[in-house]
């Protein structure tokens, strides 16, 4: 084999090794950052405004990562954290405030440097995580909008070795919460997101309810009536 080969060879290695150090030790800064500043499915803005280091460290480090779908459980676990940090940021950015929706564009204008990219929040969930894993409704429970309405945060990272076990927790933690799904005999009241994303939850011919039975312990009778309660914008923040 030609030297020039065995340095190409070598420089592809080290280039793989590098990669896995560098999504290895985000998914480790990430996991610490969670676990400080979420409590209750809540996060505490106020101490990251005011000590906003590791936010931006953890931000700059998102934003030299480059992730494959190839390796599937990698590439979710880092959008999913990726959202849920660059929401975070963004409400930074501009708090203190009330809403995420108090700043214009935050969902569909506001643009982040993360993966390799520039792309906005609903560009992260809509064309990185539900359109190439169309068949995956559960991103709607881990991906979290900053408004109480949306599935609560969790204090830790998403990691590619247990992700489909936190997804699977989080899904079923919101199902069975009965402010998320609020029943009243045979009739339930659930979150729009289920009215704004209808087609995730009833593909194969399935029902929203059968859905919702999938994952919650006191099931809903075939026939209950369903209807939409307004989403809860209000920031998620720790009192």
């Amino acid at each position: 084999m030609k030297l020039s080969n065995l340095t190409f060879l070598f420089f592809i290695a080290g280039a793989v090794i590098t990669q896995a150090q560098s999504t290895t030790e985000f998914f480790s800064k990430a996991d610490t950052f969670f676990k400080a500043h979420v409590k209750d499915g809540r996060v505490d803005y106020a101490s990251i405004k005011e000590n906003p280091a590791d936010l931006n460290a953890l931000v700059g480090d998102a934003k030299k990562i480059s992730v494959s779908t190839e390796s599937a459980d990698e590439y979710q676990a880092f959008w999913i954290n990726g959202y849920n940090i660059s929401v975070i940021k963004g409400i930074i950015d501009n708090y203190p405030l009330k809403s995420p929706l108090d700043v214009g564009g935050f969902f569909d204008k506001t643009k982040y440097d993360i993966g390799g990219t520039s792309i906005t929040l609903n560009d992260i969930e809509n064309k990185l995580l539900r359109g190439k894993f169309p068949s995956e409704p559960r991103f709607h429970f881990v991906l979290v909008c900053g408004g109480l309405g949306c599935p609560p945060i969790i204090a830790e990272a998403y990691m590619p070795s247990k992700l489909d076990a936190q997804m699977e927790t989080q899904t079923k933690l919101a199902l069975n919460d009965p402010n998320f799904i609020r029943v009243n005999k045979n009739k339930a009241k659930i979150s729009q997101i289920f009215e704004w994303y209808k087609g995730d939850f009833t593909q194969n011919g399935q029902s929203l309810v059968d859905f919702i039975n999938k994952y919650k312990s006191e099931t809903l009778p075939e026939k209950t009536k369903v209807s939409y309660y307004t989403y809860d914008w209000t920031l998620n923040e720790t009192k």
